[in-house]
């Protein structure tokens, strides 16, 4: 077993269309709130972890160097990571077996993503490069494409209805209009939601994530240097990493991702825990089947009862697991380098207690963060309790 890893302080940009900031600006604003959150300055950060999936949205060739330069840290060895929409998390993953190993002790990890500098027909088609451009991108297929599959095999094998596809935007936008951080702060009644443009059937507008810019950081730590920072450390506790096949058609199901289930499953038995142990939940909802096929593969819901489970509102503060009670990617915003570390800080808000929408006694929140249709995923558990259960 090697050093236990704390994050010990985090930061979170406003999401949205920030026109008139650079992605360089939105990572300065994350990482001086994460300095702020833990008094800490650049002098005590040993080397960083960046993460920004894009570099045609950001006009830069390797963007680290200028990032990290930009923040402060000039001087301190730093790293690229990327893993489509679950680069943030691949970031945290990354410090977190720098500081396990013994290497350093102490890291920063940025998030950061500049979409809007670009339409959004051309976000959407360098979005569409992730999927295979053989056999994939040349027929037309995006990701709302892609997830309109997932949705018609679920409504299909299930029974799953556009009225809970529906629940899952109401619910999230109820949240993300208590955010002053998110991209949409507003809320969206079931009809409209239900009736809004369509995009690729069954989907439609507000089942669709956002197009957003910003940026996270978060602080990670060893064990004593933890001591010595906060009397309030959030500790890492379990990591699985997760993946499938590049095509879509060669995958064993399309109303589940194998990447999510593997990497769920290896989280919760590094940190001893199961699902029902969970307090408080972040997802990756680019597209709400894609929350509903999250409640499954994470263990909240049984196979094909994650329609259910929004229905019956148990997926709401006083529910059975709350989930994406910041607003989620679809009102928050899917920044998309940004994503999971801006995961993170919801989460460690949640576990200190200092959120804006807090779940009650929340002690063990748990993240996932998908990249791509699946080809990756990473579910991290953090907790108040640095012991493995």
């Amino acid at each position: 077993m090697g050093k236990r890893v704390a994050i010990v302080g985090v930061g979170n940009g406003k999401f949205g269309k920030r026109h008139g900031f650079t992605a360089r600006e939105l990572a300065h604003e994350a990482v001086k709130e994460a300095f702020e959150d833990a008094n800490l300055t650049p002098k005590d950060i040993q080397a960083s972890v960046i993460s920004i999936a894009g570099e045609q949205f950001a006009s830069q060739g390797a963007p680290a160097a200028l990032i990290n330069d930009y923040v402060g840290l000039t001087g301190k060895p730093t790293i690229r990571v990327e893993s489509a929409c679950a680069s943030g998390t691949a970031a945290i993953r990354t410090a977190y077996g720098l500081i396990s190993s013994g290497l350093h002790d102490i890291i920063m990890v940025i998030g950061v993503e500049k979409m809007n500098a670009i339409s959004s027909a051309k976000a959407t088609e360098l979005m569409a490069y992730a999927g295979d451009t053989r056999w994939e991108y040349p027929y037309g297929v995006s990701f709302p494409g892609f997830y309109a599959l997932f949705a018609t095999a679920h409504m299909k094998k299930y029974g799953t209805t556009r009225e809970q596809l529906s629940m899952v935007s109401v619910k999230n936008h109820h949240y993300g209009a208590k955010n002053p951080k998110a991209h949409l702060q507003k809320e969206v009644s079931l009809e409209e939601a239900m009736n809004s443009v369509p995009i690729a059937a069954p989907l439609n507008l507000y089942d669709c994530s956002l197009i957003s810019d910003g940026a996270a950081a978060a602080i990670l730590v060893s064990e004593d240097l933890a001591k010595k920072i906060t009397d309030t450390p959030v500790w890492i506790t379990g990591i699985g990493a997760g993946n499938d096949t590049m095509l879509i058609a060669e995958r064993e199901s399309l109303t589940s991702l194998k990447s999510a289930r593997d990497a769920a499953q290896q989280a919760y038995k590094m940190a001893g825990i199961g699902p029902e142990n969970v307090d408080v939940a972040e997802v990756h909802d680019c597209f709400t089947i894609a929350e509903i096929i999250a409640y499954e593969d994470l263990g909240f819901a049984k196979p094909g009862e994650g329609g259910k489970l929004i229905e019956e509102e148990q997926t709401y503060i006083g529910g059975k697991i709350p989930v994406n009670v910041d607003g989620g990617l679809k009102a928050k915003g899917h920044p998309v380098g940004a994503t999971g570390v801006s995961q993170a800080y919801t989460l460690v808000k949640q576990l200190r207690g200092e959120a804006v929408v807090q779940v009650d006694g929340a002690e063990i929140g748990l993240s996932h963060n998908v990249g791509q249709s699946g080809q990756f995923t990473n579910v991290i558990i953090y907790s108040r309790d640095k012991k493995l259960k």
